[in-house]
């Protein structure tokens, strides 16, 4: 009777839990494959919150990874300046932009920068991420606490290690850069 009970326990337990639900879980399209992101809901929801409603809505889509430092990040996200389909798409303003909903309030939490953590860009004000993301290359541990960590990538991380990497001596500018072919809820 309690191997059934404890079975119950740890059925429930995977059923429930946020991190293991389908609604937490992103496909991210790119030119070599796919990415198979993990949310943290728990850890920072409204950022998760943003991501998929932009994600969903097709913001996403067709923007450009505008920074990217070989052994650091790939940064992209700038749904204003940042598409490459849009009429405002502008690469020498990308990263500039976001989109046309209000900043978000930092989330910071204690989950650390490690190789594939996504987590947002913002300016000097803690308070001022928007839509602009990276995904880490590497652990990157002066990050943390000072980002908002919303994910992570669970699959697919050699198709981010192809995203083409910017001038290291132009703070990883990109030239003709890869973009999202698209971004959404699994």
């Amino acid at each position: 009777m309690n191997k059934f009970i404890f079975s119950l326990l740890i059925f429930y337990f995977f059923i429930t839990n946020p991190t293991m639900s389908k609604e937490n879980i992103m496909i991210l399209k790119l030119k070599d494959g796919e990415v198979k992101i993990e949310l943290f809901e728990d850890a920072a929801p409204n950022h998760v919150k943003r991501i998929k409603e932009l994600a969903n809505s097709g913001k996403y889509d067709n923007v450009v990874f505008h920074r990217v430092i070989d052994g650091f990040m790939a940064q992209t996200g700038d749904v204003k300046f940042g598409n490459s389909n849009s009429p405002d798409f502008n690469l020498e303003r990308a990263g500039m932009g976001g989109s046309d909903l209000p900043d978000l309030k930092q989330e910071f939490n204690s989950l650390p920068h490690n190789r594939g953590t996504l987590s947002m860009a913002r300016s000097s004000d803690p308070d001022s991420a928007n839509s602009q993301f990276f995904i880490c290359f590497k652990a990157a541990p002066f990050l943390d606490r000072q980002y908002t960590v919303f994910g992570k990538v669970i699959e697919g991380m050699e198709v981010v290690d192809k995203i083409k990497k910017g001038n290291e001596n132009n703070n990883g500018a990109v030239t003709d850069p890869d973009k999202i072919i698209s971004f959404k809820s699994l």
